[in-house]
């Protein structure tokens, strides 16, 4: 009787944290995110069953215009959910990968030591040829993609205040 009682707490405690878990990935993004995950899940679940399979995977590539993609790429982007990929898992994998982004204030920091005069913009060619031949250089095509989604101000400065947010919260304007 007492070893009953004990795989039922545990299966409790396992349910609970299960919960715990879960809810703490939606705490981790806002709603408007939220429902943007929910409707590129639903994308990517093809048959519609709530579960992202291999088949999902391949359709959902082979409408992007990827006709042959290598069953070890399915394969293994399948076992990062370590089980079955629904909603929460699919969240959850989300948010692992999000994670890594540094805090906003880290990045304006950053952004502000280019800026000495303390206006909100950095100097677009000026940024370009940092970009280009410091660290971990940038090809001219990276440079250019990310200039085209880079808030710019009248000047044709980099408005860095404004793509520090996109880069920590994701660009909210409608495509």
């Amino acid at each position: 009787m007492a070893s009953r009682k004990a795989g039922t707490r545990s299966k409790a405690a396992a349910t609970k944290q299960a919960q715990r878990g879960s809810s703490n990935v939606f705490s981790m993004f806002e709603q408007a995110q939220i429902q943007e995950f929910k409707e590129a899940f639903s994308c990517i679940d093809q048959n519609r069953d709530g579960i992202i399979c291999k088949s999902d995977l391949r359709e959902t590539y082979s409408q992007l215009g990827k006709v042959s993609v290598p069953e070890e790429e399915l394969d293994a982007m399948l076992q990062e959910g370590k089980g079955p990929i629904n909603f929460t898992v699919f969240l959850t994998l989300f948010g692992e990968k999000l994670n890594g982004t540094d805090p906003e204030e880290a990045i304006l920091s950053a952004f502000r030591m280019f800026d000495p005069s303390g206006k909100g913009v950095v100097n677009k060619d000026e940024f370009k040829q940092l970009l280009l031949t410091q660290a971990d250089k940038f090809s001219l095509a990276e440079v250019e993609q990310m200039f085209a989604l880079t808030p710019m101000d009248l000047a044709g400065d980099i408005d860095y205040k404004s793509l520090c947010y996109i880069i920590t919260h994701g660009d909210e304007k409608e495509e």
